[in-house]
């Protein structure tokens, strides 16, 4: 495998541990490491993918010296491929030990090929590294592994096969994570991120530009993120994009710590402007935490085998002797160097983290309640591993909550109460095929004196024909009993007429019936289906079969109860009724009515006064006198009971009495057949279609059946119907995943008693 030969270089290993490096220095709080230790471990949880976490960014353009920075304060030597260096976060956690240096190399995975949220992932890359020479290599595999989340990891810690071109995705967002801890080691973390880069050589994607920016941006938003912002001397201070990218996100410069790096390289005549910028005279670029300047060992140097320590040496040299530098003022002096830089850097990490441990401990309560509350308002998983009893219990629970329904419940919106609206108009369609028998001859102009009978008052709501269109008038049932006659006596007519009658009005029954069948099925259905649908919306599949099941099943109970308001129509075209009582005061009543209506003017005045006549309120007018002794001579002749409304039946014979017997005869009847039927068919749609779907359990035994649960495929099947919408099952598992790492984070914090 080839290699360009500047990546095989590194710092040369130290004889000696050297003196302590920022927060290494003994000097310093414990409290300062315990509260980096703190933060290290909330990010091994994955816990930043959802909350702030303190931390510093290296960000810089292409070239601007940012792998020599990372490697001045790491100790370690940063893969130096063609193009960009970094294609991934790279996190560094040091760490003062007064154990032997190591360095372990782990990767953290938090999204798949997609950019997808997936479950953070730690994995061990490779066992420690005690040797500094080794640790490029194990970066660069440790990089092509991040950047090829689909292969394992393993393929590329032992393999040899991969190169730097051969990537699945060009950037990642999944990170190279660093632990290095060693005597002499600075205590401070970092997050190296991929140079921003302004253009693209032949055969690059123009893409590559705008996703660094955006991954870097992904980190320097937060207010949490501290900015190390690298900036290189050889180059002209506007045409590097780092600066610009910091400043928008950080405009009053309040957590950005400027580096120059390369001093050696300013060009003649420009130091001026630098020093400038080092002493934050710049209105425009004024940094709270100020400017630093470091020198790196060139490429000669580090070909040669230059130390670390060496490396610190000559940088001193280099400031201490070379102007402008050397003849800073003494305040200025402590921005120069790379141990200035990162004593600095620690110090401002730790004043950072411990100003948002209050923060990150009250939101990570809020979103880990925040997180449960929407887990819980979620539906709850399937089991899978018990999947046919898992459907048991589902359709078992859907059966048993219908049945429920069925028989009905107090809610306004209940299926009963949907359907009374249906049973009203029924009842009414029913009683308006009352037969509207006039007791006068239609020759006769009295319509507009017609009164519609009262007498049924008490019982239902007054009902009068809107016009004459469905008139039955006296002379023509006379016509028609006369007209039936056949071998009857005298003064006789045949049954068949009143017969006939009857079985005209049981005629226009059927639509209605049919009508309120329809409308029941169609309610039941929509109810049923929006049951179905609130039960089983978790499971797409098993609700669109079971929908179908009970759509047949519903449509097989419609044709049975079909069937029987078809018997219970040609049961009524049969008149009979043992309701003798109610038939013969409702005959009584229809017949006095009809021969009322039939007097004179005159004799309906008498008529009037006789029902309003009350003999228990003395009345002496010559009207009142003469009722009174009639009533007297009834009572003398042993005829008791007598009302003076019963006077109304010795009035003069009428020549259509026989009409008038017939029309109070098939109202009667009307009355006694029209509750009847009204009740019955209802009850029949119901007892049949509503209760029938599940009679003796038949809702769960045709679920099971048809849905194939016992069947020999049932396993399978099974597992299809459990299967949730993608958004469903995909929300949950980032929300399980979120609270993983919520509790992680949590178990951390108080790990650590903070």
């Amino acid at each position: 495998m080839s290699s360009d030969p500047i990546n095989l270089k590194v710092y040369r290993e130290d004889s000696s541990d050297g003196d302590g490096v920022g927060l290494s220095d003994p000097r310093l709080s414990s409290g300062r490491r315990q509260m980096l230790d703190l933060v290290n471990g909330l990010h091994s949880t994955g816990v930043q993918v959802d909350i702030d976490l303190p931390m510093t960014a290296v960000i810089g353009s292409q070239s601007a010296g940012k792998s020599s920075l990372i490697e001045s304060i790491s100790g370690i030597t940063l893969p130096r491929a063609s193009g960009t260096c970094t294609r991934c976060p790279t996190e560094c956690r040091l760490s003062s030990s007064t154990d032997p240096w190591s360095c372990t190399v782990s990767l953290r995975f938090m999204t798949d090929a997609l950019g997808q949220t997936i479950p953070v992932r730690n994995v061990a890359f490779g066992e420690m590294i005690y040797e500094k020479s080794q640790v490029e290599e194990r970066i660069r595999r440790a990089q092509l592994a991040i950047l090829n989340p689909s292969t394992s990891p393993l393929h590329y810690l032992n393999t040899d096969d991969g190169e730097e071109d051969d990537r699945e995705v060009t950037f990642s967002t999944n990170c190279v994570c660093l632990h290095i801890s060693g005597p002499g080691v600075a205590d401070l973390s970092f997050v190296d991120l991929p140079g921003l880069i302004a253009s693209v050589g032949i055969g690059g994607n123009p893409g590559d530009i705008e996703l660094v920016k955006n991954l870097v941006t992904q980190y320097i938003q937060r207010d949490s993120c501290i900015i190390l912002l690298t900036i290189a001397c050889e180059t002209d201070f506007e045409n590097q994009g780092a600066h610009h990218l910091a400043q928008k996100y950080d405009p009053e410069g309040k957590r950005t710590i400027g580096v120059l790096t390369k001093p050696d390289r300013i060009q003649v005549g420009d130091e001026d402007r630098w020093i400038k910028l080092l002493k934050n005279e710049f209105p425009t670029l004024t940094l709270a935490n100020g400017w630093f300047s470091v020198k790196q060992p060139d490429s000669r140097a580090l070909a040669s085998g230059i130390t670390w320590s060496e490396a610190r040496c000559q940088e001193h040299e280099f400031f201490a002797n070379t102007a402008p530098w050397s003849g800073l003022p003494i305040q200025f002096q402590n921005h120069l160097e790379t141990t200035n830089l990162t004593e600095r850097c620690s110090d401002i990490l730790s004043e950072l983290i411990a100003k948002w441990l209050p923060v990150i401990q009250d939101e990570l309560q809020k979103m880990l309640k925040a997180t449960d509350d929407r887990l819980l308002g979620l539906p709850r998983a399937p089991s899978l591993a018990d999947a046919v009893n898992e459907v048991y219990n589902l359709v078992s629970k859907f059966t048993d909550g219908l049945s429920a329904y069925l028989e009905g419940t107090p809610e306004g919106d209940g299926l009963l109460q949907s359907l009374r609206p249906s049973h009203d108009k029924f009842r009414k369609v029913i009683r308006s095929t009352a037969p509207d028998f006039r007791p006068y001859e239609r020759n006769v102009d009295v319509a507009d004196d017609f009164v519609a009978p009262n007498i049924l008052i008490d019982e239902e709501p007054h009902f009068k024909p809107e016009d004459d269109r469905n008139a039955i008038f006296v002379d023509e049932v006379m016509t028609r009993a006369q007209e039936a006659i056949t071998r009857e006596l005298p003064g006789y007519y045949p049954f068949v007429v009143v017969k006939q009658y009857i079985a005209d009005i049981i005629s226009l029954w059927e639509i209605p019936s049919r009508n309120l069948h329809d409308d029941v099925e169609t309610i039941l259905m929509h109810k049923v289906k929006e049951f179905i649908r609130r039960e089983f919306s978790q499971y797409p599949q098993l609700q669109l079969h079971v929908t179908c099941v009970m759509t047949e099943h519903i449509s097989t109970c419609s044709k049975s109860t079909v069937d029987r308001l078809d018997w219970l129509l040609e049961l009524e075209k049969q008149p009979r009724t043992s309701n003798d009582h109610y038939y013969r005061s409702y005959f009584e009543k229809f017949a006095a009515y009809y021969k009322a209506c039939r007097l004179r003017s005159g004799d309906q005045s008498l008529v009037e006064k006789l029902k309003a006549y009350d003999s228990r309120s003395p009345d002496e007018s010559s009207f009142g006198t003469a009722v009174t002794e009639i009533l007297a001579g009834f009572s003398k002749l042993g005829i008791s009971r007598v009302t003076p409304a019963d006077l109304l039946k010795v009035l003069p014979s009428d020549p259509y009495e026989a009409a008038i017997g017939i029309m109070a005869s098939v109202r009667a009847y009307f009355q006694v057949a029209y509750k009847r039927f009204a009740d019955n068919v209802p009850n029949a749609v119901d007892h049949e279609l509503i209760l029938g779907l599940d009679r003796d359990k038949a809702l769960e035994k045709v679920l099971r059946k048809e849905l194939g649960i016992s069947g020999p495929d049932g396993h399978r099947q099974c597992l299809e119907y459990l299967q949730e919408p993608l958004n469903v099952s995909r929300t949950r598992g980032e929300l399980t995943h979120k609270r993983d790492r919520l509790l992680k984070a949590k178990r951390e914090l108080m790990r650590l008693r903070l």
